[in-house]
Parts: C-alpha cells; sequence; structure tokens
C-alpha cells in the first residue's frame, strides 16, 4: 500500500501509521550515498518506513518535528491533547507532572507507559508515584502514542496504551532558539552536534534554560541537558549512549482556589510558598548486532535516579471557610521522595518462514530494579526546611519479564500477529521509623494476545486484536498496613477493530474499541477508601475518527473525535458511575496553512464535561474540608493560533497565541480547583549557524 505522510497540525495524517517489529536495519542512504547516523536508541518502539508502519494490529499516531513545531507546545502534554483518545489533567501550564488518560482511563491514575527512547521514564511503575517526572517537550523530536494489541511488546501499566518520546539527536553545526511570552516566560535551546570525517559516529548536547513567573504566579526555573553519542562498526554492530540531566524549582501545589475565588476570576497562586523541586540523573546504553541478513540482537541498559522534595503548608480549615480563601499556618512538610531505576532488556528478530509462509518473529526478556526512598520532614516556616523525620520508609521490586510475538503473513493481503507476554514481580516495603518493619508480596501476570491486518486494497486496511493488559497495584496499596493485601494486578481485556486508508486527498481512520476490566483498583487521587482492595469491575466502550483533507494551495485541514459513552464502575459501592476525569467526547480541529516561507494554524480543542471524583458528585464543594475534591467539571473550548516565517535558510521566527478567546476553564481539582491558562503570547526565533 503506497500512502505518505501529510503535514498535519494535529494528528490525523497517522491513519496509516504503526508499530514495527524490531527488523534489522542498516544506515540509511542519502541523496549522494552517504551514510546517515541512525537514531540512537535500537530497540525503537515504532519503526520509520511505511511499510513496517502498516504491520501494526493497533491504532498509532505519531506526531512528528514539524508538526511539534506548528502547535508550539510549552509542554508534551500541549501535543498529546491533540491526539484522538487523549485526555489531560493539566495542573500548570508546562506539565511538570504527568496526568495522562487515554481511552476512558481517568486522567489522574496512571495505566499507561510512558518511555523516551524506548526507556521508561515514569519514576515508579511497581512502586507507585509514576507521574512525579514528565520529559521535557524541548528535547523532542516525535511523539508516538500506541493503542491496541501491538502494546503487549511493552509492560507494566499498557493498558490504556503506550506513550514514547523519541528525542532530537543534535545534527552538524549548532542551532541556536529563543522563545518570550507573557508570564515573563523566558527560554532558550542550544543543539550542537558532529560527525566524524567518515560519517559512521556523533556526538552531540542538547541544553535548554527556561524560567517563568507563570501563569496565577506558578513559577518556576528549569534546567535540562542531555548529551547523545554513537557510532556505527564495521562488523554490524551499532552502539549510542545517551546522558541527561534535569532540575527544576516550581512554585506549584496541590492546592486551587476555592469555589467562590474561582467565581470571582481571581488568578493568584493559591499556595505562594509551596514549592515542587526536581532533579533527574539518567544515561542509558543501546547496543544492536546484525547477527545475520534475518536475525537482530538489541540490548538496551538504563539508569536513572529522580529526587523529588514537595515541600507543602498546612492550612487552618475554619479559618480558611470564614475567609473564603486559604489560611495558612507555620507548620511545613517536606514529603521528600527519590527514586532510582536500574534496567536491562534485550530482543531478537528473526526473519523466517514458518510452515510455508513469511513469518517475522520477536522474543525478548527484561530484568528491571526500582527503589524509593521517601521521606517527611516536620519543620516550621523559620526553621529553613530542616526538620524531624517523622516517617521514613523504602519501597523497592525486582521485576522480569519475557515476551514473544510472531507475525504470520498468510497472503498478501491477511495477515495475524499472536503473541504472549509474562510479567512477574515483587514487591517490598520496610518502614525505617517502625524498627525496619517490612512486608512483601509477589504476582505473576501471563498476558496473551491476538491481533490481524486485512488490506481491502491499495486504499484501505482492516486491522484489529484482543488482548490482555494489566497495571500493578503499587507498594503502598499492595502492602497497605505492613500487610500483604493479596491484590492481583489490574486486568483488563481490551479489544480493538479499526478501518484506515487514504483516498485522494483524503486520509482516514476510525477505531472502535472495549476495554473489561476484571479488577481495577482506583487510587486516592480519585477515592481513598477504593485503594484498600480490588476495586472490582469498570468497563470502557467508545470510538475514535479521524478525517484529514489536503483543500490545495497550501491549505490542510485535519480533524479528530473520541466518543466514549461508557467509562463506569460495574460493581461496588460506585456501580453505575462514570468513571472521574474520563469526558465522553474529547475533538480538535485544526486549519493550516503551508508555504515555502509562511505557515499558520488556526485550532480547535474540545473536552466534554466530566467528574472529579468516583461518587460523580455535581456540585463542587464550597467549603475548605478534605483533601479529595469532587464535582462536575464544565465543558470548554479553545481556540489556538500560530505561525512561523522562514526569514532564510538560516534564520525563522515564529508566535503564537493560546486561548485566543481567553476562557476561563477548570481543569481539574484536587484541594481546590486548578484553572486552565488565559490568554497568552508566545514569540520566538530559531537560527541555525
Amino acid at each position: 500500500m503506497q500512502t505518505k505522510l501529510t503535514r498535519l497540525t494535529l494528528s490525523v495524517s497517522t491513519a496509516l501509521l504503526s508499530f514495527s517489529s524490531l527488523a534489522q536495519e542498516t544506515p540509511d542512504v542519502g541523496e549522494a550515498g552517504d551514510k546517515i547516523m541512525p537514531a540512537i536508541e535500537v530497540i525503537r518502539v515504532i519503526g520509520d518506513s511505511t511499510s513496517a508502519l502498516l504491520k501494526q494490529t493497533g491504532s498509532v499516531v505519531i506526531i512528528n518535528q514539524d508538526q511539534i513545531d506548528k502547535i508550539q507546545p510549552l509542554s508534551t502534554q500541549d501535543v498529546l491533547r491533540s491526539i484522538p483518545g487523549v485526555n489531560i489533567k493539566s495542573e500548570e501550564e508546562t506539565a511538570i507532572v504527568s496526568n495522562i488518560g487515554i481511552r476512558g482511563l481517568s486522567a489522574s491514575e496512571s495505566k499507561s507507559l510512558l518511555l523516551e527512547d524506548g526507556v521508561p521514564v515514569a519514576p515508579g511503575l511497581f512502586i507507585g508515584n509514576a507521574r512525579y517526572f514528565n520529559p521535557r517537550i524541548q528535547r523532542v523530536s516525535q511523539i508516538e502514542v500506541l493503542k491496541g494489541s501491538a502494546s503487549l511488546r511493552y509492560g507494566p501499566s499498557t493498558i490504556g496504551g503506550v506513550v514514547n518520546y523519541k528525542t532530537k539527536t543534535p545534527d552538524d553545526g549548532v542551532i541556536l532558539t529563543g522563545r518570550a511570552g507573557s508570564f515573563n516566560m523566558q527560554e532558550i535551546t542550544v543543539e550542537a552536534g558532529g560527525k566524524n570525517e567518515d560519517e559512521d559516529a556523533f556526538a552531540g548536547v542538547l541544553a535548554t534554560r527556561a524560567s517563568s513567573d507563570g501563569f496565577m504566579d506558578k513559577g518556576y526555573d528549569m534546567t535540562d541537558v542531555m548529551a547523545k553519542a554513537g557510532v556505527i562498526f564495521d562488523n554490524g554492530q551499532k552502539l549510542g549512549i545517551k546522558l541527561s540531566r534535569y532540575e527544576n524549582d516550581a512554585n506549584i501545589s496541590y492546592r486551587g482556589l476555592l469555589l467562590a475565588e474561582y467565581e470571582a476570576g481571581e488568578d493568584y497562586n493559591p499556595a505562594p510558598d509551596d514549592y515542587y523541586l526536581t532533579e533527574r540523573t539518567a544515561f542509558d546504553i543501546n547496543h544492536e548486532w546484525s547477527l545475520s541478513n534475518d536475525a537482530t540482537l538489541n540490548t538496551l541498559v538504563y539508569w536513572s535516579d529522580v529526587s523529588r522534595d514537595y515541600w507543602r503548608y498546612s492550612v487552618d480549615t475554619e479559618a480558611s471557610n470564614e475567609a473564603n480563601s486559604w489560611v495558612y499556618t507555620d507548620s511545613l512538610t517536606g514529603n521528600n521522595r527519590s527514586f532510582e531505576r536500574v534496567g536491562i532488556e534485550t530482543r531478537l528478530t528473526l526473519e523466517h518462514s514458518l510452515m510455508g509462509v513469511e513469518a517475522n518473529s520477536e522474543f525478548g526478556l527484561r530484568f528491571m530494579q526500582e527503589e524509593s526512598n521517601d521521606t517527611r520532614i516536620r519543620a516550621l516556616r523559620s526553621s529553613d526546611r530542616t526538620g524531624a523525620n517523622d516517617r521514613h520508609r523504602i519501597d523497592s521490586a525486582q521485576s522480569y519479564a519475557g515476551y514473544a510475538q510472531s507475525r504470520i503473513q498468510l497472503s498478501n493481503a491477511f495477515a495475524f500477529t499472536p503473541g504472549l507476554r509474562v510479567e512477574s514481580y515483587e514487591q517490598k516495603r520496610i518502614i525505617l521509623t517502625n524498627d525496619n518493619a517490612e512486608a512483601t508480596t509477589s504476582n505473576t501476570e501471563i498476558l496473551p494476545g491476538v491481533g490481524a491486518t486485512y488490506d481491502l486494497n491499495d486504499s484501505a486496511q482492516i486491522y484489529g486484536g484482543v488482548y490482555r493488559a494489566f497495571s500493578p497495584a503499587s507498594n503502598g496499596v499492595a502492602l497497605d498496613g505492613l500487610s500483604d493485601q493479596n491484590l492481583d494486578g489490574e486486568r483488563s481485556t481490551n479489544y480493538e477493530l479499526g478501518l484506515r486508508g487514504k483516498q485522494g486527498d483524503i486520509t482516514y481512520e476510525a477505531a472502535a474499541f472495549i476495554m473489561d476490566f476484571s479488577n481495577q483498583v482506583v487510587t486516592g487521587n480519585s477515592d481513598p477508601n477504593l485503594s484498600q482492595s480490588n476495586g472490582g469491575e469498570t468497563e470502557h466502550l467508545g470510538m475514535e475518527l479521524l478525517l484529514a483533507y489536503d483543500i490545495g494551495s497550501g491549505f490542510y485541514i485535519d480533524t479528530n473525535a473520541t466518543f466514549i459513552p461508557t467509562s463506569e464502575f460495574k460493581t461496588g459501592e460506585n456501580s453505575g458511575n462514570r468513571l472521574p476525569y474520563a469526558p465522553k467526547v474529547i475533538a480538535n480541529v485544526a486549519l493550516s496553512y503551508e508555504s515555502d516561507k509562511l505557515s499558520g494554524a488556526l485550532t480547535v480543542h474540545h473536552r466534554g464535561e466530566q467528574y472529579g471524583d468516583a461518587s460523580n458528585t455535581v456540585d463542587i464543594p464550597d467549603d475548605a474540608a478534605g483533601g479529595i475534591w469532587g464535582g462536575l467539571l464544565p465543558a470548554y473550548t479553545l481556540l489556538d493560533v500560530n505561525a512561523s516565517y522562514t526569514v532564510n535558510k538560516n534564520m525563522k521566527v515564529f508566535g503564537a497565541i493560546k486561548n485566543l478567546t481567553d476562557k476561563r476553564y477548570i481543569t481539574g481539582m484536587r484541594q481546590g480547583i486548578y484553572v486552565g491558562p488565559e490568554r497568552s503570547f508566545e514569540i520566538g526565533v530559531n537560527y541555525r549557524f
């Protein structure tokens, strides 16, 4: 099937994109026959060729660098919200923490796997707290979202799908990008790289420095540095290494505005002295070995260390109710946690025949060790963040995974792909402030799946699959009270059926899905009473539609819509209720223009109403009591406009107006109301030396 990527502002042209298996890859050849360095990751999440992409049995979206540039995002979540099936619960405009819901899963939970260059980046997959780090958009060149049965290749927590952030590989020379905007936002990024004379080795660095007073005075001060190097050997081997360092001091908190303040239009920081301080150091080493023309072995070793100090002041609830705003005491608590992870993953890919037909098989193994050091520091305003540690615990987990999949081409039009994944893990908790008391638990999940593709003709393909997915209960839930709660992982049987293709100037995709949970656990982010036991059954049914049209003369229109009529609890005290942060309708429309020098787009994002808690409370609380807030969050529609102009071959200028109509809206709630950013302006320049 012949197709091409259209130039889109959102994600609609990705109807023909899907995951590739890890087939043997050789260096690409440029127009003059020169070797071009491969991407640094050798265990790739999504391949690059159309023929490989069309082999997948699930829905896949790829947002490339051009599309990211047109959106002019401040965070990865600015891009993700344009993708069908994805819902974002933002807490501030740069998405320092991750709140992503896919296909009716709550955006306040972590049931989708986040990767960077194929490496897990969420701080704790098995031990919890997965939302505490979110990669910076400045280092990202491509975002890949996998939904459906192809996600069986990865784990854990792939119930909603897999999001992979592919990082930039600095090219020869130096690129300087500067951006400034509303709320005193200032950002500068430098990319510098080079190759050797034979062009079989490269090295480069990308560094970003950014700061802002922030909307509602939720300021941040961020530094992000990433270095890459790679080499191609003459014996069919490739080696790559990436090292990164990230620091961010953010003036953010769990607390939002009280209802009366929101209705009065207040836009100040409701927790002006609370701070979220993050540091992350990480490296990964990749090796690819072409054993023969039909066999490739890929190995990935990775390590990361994340620290997150969260300093929050206590409130006087009675005084806050009287004042209709938060009244703080001098009592300061530091919930300070660090997370260390080390892992190794290896995959063998074989091109072979099976019972006389063509087949591509992949076999993978993974070992991963995670550990968190969790302290709670009791301090006072005058003590400069020092005080007694009254809760000190160590959470850890060891996990093993094995995976096998084979794509069997039964005819030129029809192929099916059976697969099996096994995840086995042991969790442990030690409480040092309780005489080193400890508890352990273990679990093994067997996850089968099968998918298929069928080419109706050169312009249309049917795809689909059924597979078992799971997400592990965190240590705090599985070992609550230092007792093995005998919790299985969250299990879901997922079904998907889709049609994708391209006819003339129209690109389209339609996918229907069902996710049937037999054992969902909803954490305290939504309802603390549900975190002590298996949460019961939930059901999610919906459809995603994508349509892109090349109007001509440089104009394009891109649309996608997600309709999820059912996302509800089937058992338990909330039976019949809708899951929190799971709107029925999400839609995106973009009208874009592109010429040799000028490009621009008008984008529209609509999110339907959604509940803030599992009990489906309708009225938003108007007092300061309690830590978990609910209520029905109204629907909203946002308009953004952006443009860029290429001055010459070295220089480009760009700008954007976000929230053009200055819509006031609620993005989420926790201890108060999170308000979406007001109208803002940005302008920038990109110069290549």
